[in-house]
């Protein structure tokens, strides 16, 4: 059997255009299209080409190149440089610009709050195209590591002790080099000793800075990224971030990402759910939650707001049955304020929790509990049988009853924003963040979640119709005509013949003239 062999040193006399480098259904056609809709005005981003001094990078291919390789896993900015030089559809989307990673790097450093902004013109987009519903929203979160190293992390009373160290070696240097002005021999060098003292101070302004920025009632303090929180998860503990995300049901694509300092969930339903309804202009049907969130306070701030709420209790989460003696077999009648037992004893207020508002209930006579041919089993209390009865515990069996109702709901939620976190995790090797401080980690969330909502909306559509539903939809801003592809003035398209009389053109240029 033959074989086909490659030939590097294969000369080819017309090369294609940077046009030709991919095909008309490539994704990252899309990905070009997606952010030439954007506008760059709303995100911060200035787009004026009449300033004085050197040229830059156009910010449209920078954020082309941040979207597009964040979708593909590639987020640091070497990889990206590096991509840009080897890629054909990195090459392509940039038009040939190769921007070293200190470029990349201080563009998104720089423009961390607009990228944060570009997963809310998303959404809009998406809402344009018919994508996004609003009706039902599901709300997750998971533990994201920081780029912080979980020694660095100590409490108030250590920083303070180190401060305290510091000073006491600063003053040390500063007295040992003003003996060595005095002196010039037979001591260290004073340059060395600069050194030192140079990083003392940095040292002592990092710790200061740390604790002037996190509250006081946090325990204890990163000193890398004093925004990160010592966080347990499944993969142990570390510092870390509790990125929070809201899924649309319809399609599943993401409305609101956002992470927080808080390691539960337990306070973010409402808070998620609020926002994600403000990207929406308008308040969704239903809020889905599993019972990390299941909090009746929570619950309540969306329910009020006329929202229908499925999110289980942690014993309906848990499938523990009823017991024969649970509180739920116990009557309330709120005219005279008391309880039933299964029996008929009357179980009377016994007093109030102050700081939760819980009201205590207990049998008034202990004997009636202690002859109980169910005593043991009910209560083994001398006392006889407590119940407390919550601050909100109507709405909480209202919740629960309604979740019962809504299982089906319910059950569509690991579809929905499990998917979103599994694609990160696994197929982008997303296990850590790489910009530092709650702007740097949320630009990162937002793009992460809005290269989500975009291989989404190509499952959907496929390429080749999104970009024209893209392209539809506002002005194009493509390379100015001056400066097409980065190779001087636009030319008008050049067929074979043109190729090769501009090719002998430059031949008769290089050769000598024989009149000559």
């Amino acid at each position: 059997m033959a074989f086909r062999y490659g030939q590097r040193e294969q000369r080819t006399l017309l090369p294609p255009s940077i046009e030709e480098y991919v095909t008309e259904s490539h994704p990252v056609r899309a990905y070009d299209a997606f952010v030439d809709t954007l506008e760059m005005a709303a995100l911060g981003i200035d787009l004026d080409a009449d300033k004085v001094g050197n040229a830059a990078y156009d910010p449209r291919a920078m954020l082309k190149l941040l979207v597009y390789g964040y979708s593909y896993g590639i987020r640091s900015s070497r990889k990206l440089e590096r991509a840009t030089h080897e890629n054909l559809s990195f090459i392509w989307l940039l038009g040939g610009l190769k921007p070293d990673h200190k470029t990349i790097a201080e563009f998104r450093r720089k423009h961390v709050k607009g990228i944060k902004k570009v997963l809310r013109q998303s959404v809009w987009i998406a809402i344009e195209l018919d994508l996004i519903a609003g009706n039902v929203l599901f709300v997750d979160g998971t533990k994201i590591r920081a780029n912080a190293g979980r020694g660095r992390t100590h409490n108030r009373a250590y920083y303070q002790t180190r401060l305290k160290e510091i000073e006491g070696r600063i003053d040390r240097l500063l007295a040992e080099c003003e003996e060595i002005d005095w002196q010039e021999e037979g001591l260290p060098s004073l340059i060395s000793m600069r050194k030192d003292l140079a990083k003392a101070e940095a040292l002592r302004q990092r710790i200061e800075q740390a604790l002037a920025v996190v509250p006081e009632t946090c325990a204890s303090i990163n000193l890398t990224d004093p925004d990160c929180r010592l966080m347990h998860s499944v993969q142990g503990s570390h510092a870390s971030y509790n990125v929070q995300i809201v899924g649309d049901g319809k399609h599943g694509l993401l409305v609101q990402a956002e992470p927080v300092q808080e390691a539960t969930d337990v306070h973010q339903f409402a808070n998620q759910i609020d926002q994600a309804n403000e990207v929406l202009a308008r308040p969704c049907q239903v809020a889905c939650a599993d019972a990390g969130y299941a909090d009746t306070k929570e619950l309540a701030k969306i329910a009020v707001q006329g929202i229908e709420v499925v999110v289980p209790s942690q014993r309906q989460a848990l499938h523990e049955g009823e017991k024969p003696f649970s509180k739920s077999h116990f009557s309330y009648d709120p005219a005279q304020d008391v309880y039933r037992c299964p029996e008929g004893h009357t179980l009377t207020y016994a007093g109030m929790d102050k700081r939760k508002g819980n009201r205590h209930y207990q049998i008034g006579d202990a004997g009636l509990c202690r002859r109980c041919p169910h005593y043991g089993t009910c209560t083994q209390a001398e006392r006889g049988r407590k119940i407390i009865r919550l601050a909100q515990e109507e709405l909480k069996q209202k919740f629960e009853t309604k979740y019962q109702a809504s299982k089906d709901t319910y059950a569509l939620r690991k579809t929905v924003v499990e998917l979103p976190f599994g694609h990160k995790k696994r197929n982008l090797k997303v296990d850590a963040f790489l910009l530092r401080g709650l702007e740097g980690v949320g630009a990162e969330t937002s793009l992460l979640a809005t290269c989500f909502n975009l291989v989404r909306m190509i499952t959907l559509k496929g390429v080749v119709g999104l970009v024209k539903k893209l392209r539809a939809l506002g002005v194009r801003h493509p390379f100015p005509a001056s400066q097409s592809l980065g190779f001087g003035p636009a030319t008008p398209a050049r067929g074979p013949l043109s190729w090769l009389r501009m090719l002998c053109g430059f031949q008769r240029a290089l050769l000598p003239n024989p009149s000559s």
